[in-house]
């Protein structure tokens, strides 16, 4: 298979990729389950621009540095802060339908912000962004969009056994693609390989992520060589849903935004004793005061009220949340929702630039694949839709500034992927043992509040399940379980290097044993 572009993932930012790159040449998208398969396509609350006249850049920029704990990057913050407003419009050329007031979009608000300047489609804004897209690119003559197909490996020149050298030799060539439908693997080559494949919430025992997000750009990116940073800070979004008949399903932030309000057991609200902004605080504040509540009064959960809104009003604002709690017996016009933390947002990601660039020629991370510094130690609320549909853009420019030379660039022959000796695993268990083994563990020892003991125990577990998970990897021939098990192992593990070497509290990373922030970590961490 030879593409000129090969995109990693079906989401926001590859759709908008794709979409744009589709002008240049052809373009071919692949996807591990459907199209839709998504966290993009989860995502309730919105996506966050200045488009209200009293709103201001200076303000958006303000509270994404005061939410990103100090080491953001103050220029790609303003890069992405001020080209917002432009790509919501783009959007809406597009056909995505946001919700409106008269003429004016109908913005809501989130915790850590100054305004409302969240654009949303209700509470079910990834699905409108990522219908309004397909329907874009689905019918594109030079757009194939592959479902059921999951990469592998990255081809890089220098390990993939081709005749070349010089600066080629570290090149992006494309990556090996297995097709699920009989597990054959096959080399995609590709001029321009873009990994938007979403974060790896799934390592955690207990997430608002689709089953999709294994981490897999992330770990084929850092396999290949990349540099990755920051993946200490995982955000744990404060309010997933409480429920034994159910999993995943957020409760949107949004729901604070409109006046929600977060009690415990006794009916008492208790964000006031955190932080003076109360219930509209940043998540790392908000979901670890939910975890002290939870620890200090042995609760199961805490609970979200917003039932002394009009309920017709909370009805028409939040149609799926209201639906899913009333079809499990809970009435949220009349009665809280029960709440639980869950791990929800990689702030880390392969390290690139402003264009979406790693430091391997020809190879792109975009959307929660990348880590670019706009979110730093902890994400703004809906600012992840934004940067998204920014970097795809910058991308989209960067590359067709590339083209002439790209278009001249000679596709090279691939070896064909050879499972020499491998055999067929005959106990699945032991892929299902290892999954479950380090969700757990993560969960336990590299949750919402961490130590050094706890991160000592979890290194030490870890190595040996690190240790088998490689050997059945080169043992056994591949299924789409053993290479997610494969990605998800190298996910913890990095995970895990990367809380222990930072030694201070920061943002999303809280220490026990050091539980104040250090100027001399106001930094990154890359590995």
């Amino acid at each position: 298979m030879q593409t000129d572009f090969l995109i990693i993932g079906s989401g926001i930012a590859g759709l908008s990729f794709g979409l744009k790159a589709a002008k240049l040449g052809t373009v071919t998208i692949i996807t591990k389950k459907a199209k839709v398969d998504t966290a993009t396509n989860l995502a309730q609350g919105g996506i966050a621009a200045v488009l209200d006249r009293h709103d201001s850049f200076a303000s958006h920029i303000k509270d994404t540095l005061e939410s990103g704990a100090g080491i953001c990057d103050p220029e790609v913050v303003c890069q992405i802060v001020e080209s917002g407003p432009e790509r919501i419009r783009e959007l809406i050329k597009l056909g995505v339908h946001f919700n409106r007031k008269g003429s004016e979009l109908d913005l809501g608000r989130e915790g850590g912000h100054s305004s409302r300047r969240i654009a949303h489609a209700m509470d079910a804004t990834g699905r409108e962004i990522e219908r309004g897209l397909l329907a874009q690119i689905e019918d594109h003559p030079n757009v194939t969009i592959l479902e059921n197909h999951l990469a592998v490996d990255l081809l890089i020149a220098s390990r993939a056994g081709v005749n070349v050298s010089g600066p080629c030799l570290d090149r992006c060539l494309g990556a090996y693609v297995l097709d699920r439908t009989d597990n054959s693997i096959t080399p995609y080559e590709a001029r321009t390989t873009l990994l938007c494949t979403g974060g790896a919430g799934k390592v955690y025992l207990y997430t608002t992520n689709p089953d999709i997000a294994t981490g897999d750009g992330i770990a084929m990116a850092y396999r290949a060589g990349a540099r990755v940073a920051n993946l200490e800070f995982v955000q744990f979004h404060p309010t997933c849903l409480f429920h034994p008949k159910t999993k995943n399903f957020l409760i949107s932030e949004a729901v604070r935004g409109e006046g929600g309000v977060l009690i415990n057991e006794k009916g008492d609200p208790f964000m006031h004793k955190y932080d003076p902004r109360a219930d509209l605080a940043t998540r790392d504040t908000v979901a670890r005061a939910i975890d002290t509540e939870m620890k200090n009064s042995g609760d199961d959960s805490v609970f979200l009220d917003i039932s002394h809104r009009d309920a017709d009003f909370i009805r028409e604002r939040f149609p799926t949340i209201s639906a899913t709690c009333l079809s499990l017996g809970i009435d949220i016009t009349k009665e809280p929702i029960p709440v639980v933390p869950a791990a929800h947002y990689m702030c880390g990601g392969v390290v690139t630039d402003i264009m979406g660039r790693t430091n391997i020629t020809n190879l792109y991370a975009l959307g929660e694949t990348g880590c670019t510094g706009l979110h730093g130690g902890n994400r703004l609320a809906s600012n992840s839709l934004l940067e998204a549909v920014v970097l795809s853009h910058n991308a989209a420019k960067q590359c067709q500034k590339d083209w002439p030379k790209l278009a001249e660039t000679p596709f090279i022959p691939i070896p064909q992927w050879t499972a020499g000796g491998a055999r067929e695993m005959e106990e699945k268990i032991l892929i299902s043992h290892c999954w479950d083994q380090i969700r757990r563990l993560m969960w336990n020892y590299v949750g919402i509040v961490r130590s050094e003991r706890r991160l000592a125990l979890i290194r030490k577990q870890l190595a040996p399940i690190l240790n088998d998970v490689n050997n059945f990897f080169h043992d056994y021939n591949l299924t789409p379980n053993l290479i997610e098990l494969r990605n998800l192992a190298l996910m913890a593990d990095l995970i895990v290097r990367s809380a222990i070497s930072r030694k201070e509290s920061r943002g999303l990373h809280f220490m026990q044993d050091y539980p104040q922030p250090d100027n001399n970590w106001a930094k990154n961490t890359v590995l």
